[in-house]
């Protein structure tokens, strides 16, 4: 991994020019896997000059050019799979499963964006003057500011990369200091290999009370793309919006997984197993609550005790593994502190409990109610709270009772009575008779309230990575009133 040590700027591994270094771990066993040093502002100004340069020619690129890259991409992706999830496993501590999932959400991303350079159209519209012509031309916005989560990192800095690039734009990614490589360098190193003309993309790995501010803040970028936790998503906000600069911010989630009493809940059980505990619950889409009506709600537990209990939790480079390290071990104490509050106001621990460094078990907890630090705060890890409620209303109020709108799910055997209340929540998406976790690259995807603002994914990516500008042609003399 040791050639990934480097920051990628104008088609070239440097060096990073700051005083400090990231360490880059393995969450699982605390090894490290090398140290670099970090990008300073100075770098990051090279790189988002770089793309500022390279843009004008990207954006000239015939489609068909764009379109190959892109192609391209994606024939590397498949023969470095193995080598991708393999770096998904140690770096960022994901199952085979986990990195599997992630490696085909990403080579989705790629494929769908390919198709971008044919899809820039422009409108020829009539006009209320005589002799007048009306266009619309969609174009790229310009260079592109990408910064990348540790938890998803290698699809969630795709989802943006691959498609600003293939709309004709220019990148500077800059990757969580957790994933480096996975969120980073292993993306421009494809990009690389396949061909893209220096400058279109660029890494700059550094930390972020280093360079966190100047990457928003640098006069160069025209959207500032980020993936991550609420709290800081704020903050880029205020920065951008200081500088009248847009954002595509995908944020935090309290995602709400609703049990009727109609529900098939064998079938429940199922998708609330993966829904919370793939990746350990470190994902924004993941289960937060699980709200389950009175009727059904100790049926409900009991079975999904008996399947999560079932799960194996341990290193996530052996095979059977599904629940493996958090991210670092104070994110294990963060969440135990929640769950203690929350025994103590009343909750049950029905199962689980034990950590071992990075690793937590995973823990159901029955009793569960919405003012309780478990069921208000983001859990980002394998703690399932069971809620109750008693009519649909209820359901709904709960659901909606946070400030945040990501995901959500319902179950029930009426599709037409799970869609009517699925309509209900305030939320960017919701799943009826699945789990929470739902990326298709073709799709919608994003949140409302406090869990970000626009969306990713298909013809809504497009659109946030293209600008329309209004160019109207008069052919012949226009009369004016004065």
């Amino acid at each position: 991994m040791q050639k990934y040590a480097k920051q990628f700027i104008n088609g070239e591994w440097t060096d990073g020019t700051s005083d400090k270094t990231l360490e880059n771990v393995n969450p699982f066993n605390q090894e490290t896997l090398f140290t670099m040093a970090s990008s300073s502002e100075e770098d990051l100004d090279r790189a988002y000059r770089a793309a500022e340069q390279a843009f004008p020619a990207w954006r000239d690129t015939l489609p068909s050019e764009k379109q190959q890259l892109l192609h391209r991409v994606a024939e590397i992706m498949q023969e470095r799979k193995d080598e991708i999830v393999r770096l998904l496993v140690k770096e960022a501590g994901s199952s085979g499963i986990k990195a599997q999932i992630e490696f085909g959400a990403a080579l989705r991303i790629v494929q769908e964006s390919a198709s971008f350079p044919y899809r820039m159209k422009g409108q020829i519209m009539a006009s209320d003057f005589p002799g007048k012509e009306n266009r619309v031309y969609k174009s790229p916005k310009g260079v592109i500011g990408v910064i990348g989560p540790w938890n998803f990192p290698f699809h969630l800095s795709m989802r943006s990369v691959a498609p600003a690039i293939a709309a004709g734009n220019t990148v500077v990614l800059k990757p969580a200091t957790d994933t480096i490589v996975t969120a980073g360098s292993l993306i421009a190193d494809i990009f690389h290999e396949a061909g893209a003309p220096a400058g279109v993309l660029n890494v700059t790995a550094g930390r972020g009370s280093e360079i966190g501010d100047a990457f928003v803040e640098h006069p160069v970028p025209k959207v500032i793309s980020f993936t991550g936790s609420t709290e800081v998503g704020s903050h880029i906000a205020s920065l951008a919006g200081k500088h009248i600069k847009e954002t595509a911010l995908e944020l935090g989630g309290n995602n709400a997984f609703i049990v009727l009493e109609d529900a098939d809940v064998d079938r429940a059980v199922e998708a609330a197993v993966f829904g919370k505990f793939l990746h350990q619950g470190q994902i924004c889409m993941s289960v937060n609550r699980f709200l389950v009506h009175d009727s059904i709600y100790d049926t409900f537990a009991e079975a999904f005790k008996k399947r999560t209990a079932a799960l194996q939790a341990g290193d996530p480079s052996e095979r059977e593994t599904v629940v493996g390290p958090l991210i670092k071990e104070d994110q294990v104490e963060r969440i135990m502190k929640d769950v203690n509050e929350s025994i103590e106001q009343g909750a049950t621990q029905i199962l689980g409990g034990d950590a071992e460094g990075t690793l937590l078990h995973p823990i159901i907890l029955t009793d569960v109610t919405e003012d309780m630090p478990i069921a208000k705060n983001e859990i980002f890890g394998p703690v399932a709270p069971l809620i109750r409620f008693s009519t649909e209303e209820e359901a709904v109020k709960l659901a909606n009772s946070t400030p945040y709108g990501l995901s959500g799910a319902v179950h029930s055997t009426d599709i037409h009575r799970a869609t009517e209340f699925a309509k209900q929540i305030e939320t960017g998406m919701i799943h009826v008779n699945d789990q929470t976790v739902n990326d298709e690259a073709h799709a919608s995807f994003g949140g409302e309230k406090a869990s970000g603002i626009g969306r990713f994914g298909g013809e809504w990516a497009l659109d946030k990575f293209t600008t329309e500008k209004w160019l109207s042609i008069q052919d012949g003399k226009r009369e004016y009133p004065f």
